[in-house]
């Protein structure tokens, strides 16, 4: 029960962040999901993010800066397992049923509904 709830508060913290970021900047949101993922990936460098993963699970890897705890993940898993060409290759490797799953989702979805332009 303990883990649910963990997840939860530090996932819902992650979001709420980045909300701010989106309510208080003049950042426009594409910006602030490659921030989120840079983010990821540098706090798995510096050896931070992975503990607040095995403490949160899912509330520290759904959202988008667990995607680039992810790729850093995979490119260093990668680099050990091919040298060099696991630095092109690990990243994709790792996040490669995520991705995979998003493209199929968003295809399916477009199939049921279509979107309206604004007026």
């Amino acid at each position: 029960m303990m883990e649910y709830l963990n997840a939860f508060w530090v996932g819902g913290l992650i979001c709420a962040l980045a909300q701010i970021l989106l309510d208080k900047t003049k950042l426009m949101p594409g910006r602030i999901m490659v921030l989120l993922v840079c983010a990821g990936s540098v706090l798995s460098a510096l050896t931070i993010y992975k503990p607040l993963v095995d403490f949160a699970h899912a509330g520290a890897t759904v959202p988008l800066i667990g995607f680039g705890h992810l790729l850093f993940e995979g490119v260093k898993e990668g680099i050990d397992k091919k040298g060099l060409l696991g630095l092109f290759t690990g990243g994709l490797t790792a996040s490669a049923a995520g991705i995979s799953a998003a493209l199929i989702f968003g295809y399916l979805t477009s199939l049921f509904f279509r979107p309206k332009m604004k007026k």
